[in-house]
């Protein structure tokens, strides 16, 4: 398709790259660059982001929002994917040292709990990540460390499994989630297209005796569509492509999209929607380790 090589193109230009036209890089965007070029085959540059993006790493092993600002570190979980993402594809062990580093310090890293109470309906003593530290854990940044510690070979480890407890327990009961709340004071929440994508791709594989999943799937294959704001489409056609559901309009709705921010200095928006053009599935959560034996 002609609009995604010159998707692929544009976006080569601006790695590293941030959320907006100005600005200056940020870990984020160019982690998510970094595993759509290396889909699409851009090998060359996806190696000059996963070498930038050692460089940002702090000497505890964490990845910060950006080169002037080391903290919060939730980032890491996605330079652990993007670095697993290119081991896989070029069979290199360059990036052995920064992976071990950044697991150390993610699987040190826990999402504040508390003791159950009457306000909310959501299972506060499960442990999970945060957005930032000393904080509770939510379900954007849990999922994310799930698909790292899954790429990284960690599927049975005891935080890997008790992160997956957690995002089942915050799906919503009619299916989707949102921030990570369920219900409130009586009050069930809104479910959010973006979350749920997420979500339902670190549950993909998992034999969860949950009718939510199946819920959230109906859910985000309702919501989404033509005028989808880009993240959450990107997210919500991850999240479907994870269980094989991509609904047959995707690629009308990514040219519709792509057509919104094609002049775009958003290396964010631009890396999403390459990754959300991908066939097959983009994120893989099989090892290195695994690959090569």
């Amino acid at each position: 398709m002609t609009w995604t090589l010159d998707l692929i193109d544009r976006l080569e230009r601006l790695v590293p790259g941030g959320y907006a036209d100005v600005g200056e890089p940020m870990t984020e965007p160019t982690a998510l660059a970094g595993i759509a070029l290396v889909v699409h085959r851009r090998l060359r540059l996806a190696q000059f982001a996963a070498t930038w993006l050692t460089d940002q790493q702090a000497e505890d092993g964490s990845v910060g929002i950006s080169p002037t600002r080391s903290t919060p570190c939730w980032p890491t979980s996605l330079a652990i994917l993007f670095w697993r993402t290119l081991q896989s594809a070029t069979g290199t062990d360059l990036y052995n040292a920064s992976i071990e580093r950044a697991l150390e310090w993610a699987l040190a890293q826990r999402g504040r709990t508390q003791e159950r109470g009457l306000s909310t309906q959501h299972d506060s003593t499960l442990v999970g990540w945060s957005w930032a530290a000393n904080t509770h854990s939510w379900i954007e940044p849990t999922a994310m460390f799930v698909l790292a510690l899954k790429a990284a070979g960690h599927h049975d480890h005891p935080r890997t499994l008790e992160a997956i407890r957690l995002i089942s327990n915050r799906l919503l009961p009619s299916g989707g989630c949102n921030y990570g709340n369920t219900i409130v004071l009586g009050q069930t929440l809104l479910p959010h297209v973006q979350p749920t994508g997420l979500a339902m791709m670190a549950l993909a594989g998992e034999e969860l005796q949950v009718p939510q999943v199946e819920l959230s799937l109906t859910y985000l294959q309702r919501q989404l569509g033509a005028e989808t704001t880009i993240a959450s489409l990107c997210y919500g056609l991850l999240g479907l492509a994870a269980h094989d559901r991509l609904p047959a309009e995707r690629f009308a709705w990514l040219e519709h999209a792509y057509g919104r921010c094609v002049q775009s200095g958003s290396c964010y928006k631009l890396a999403l929607l390459a990754l959300a053009a991908a066939d097959p599935y983009p994120i893989s959560t099989q090892s290195h380790a695994a690959l090569a034996g």
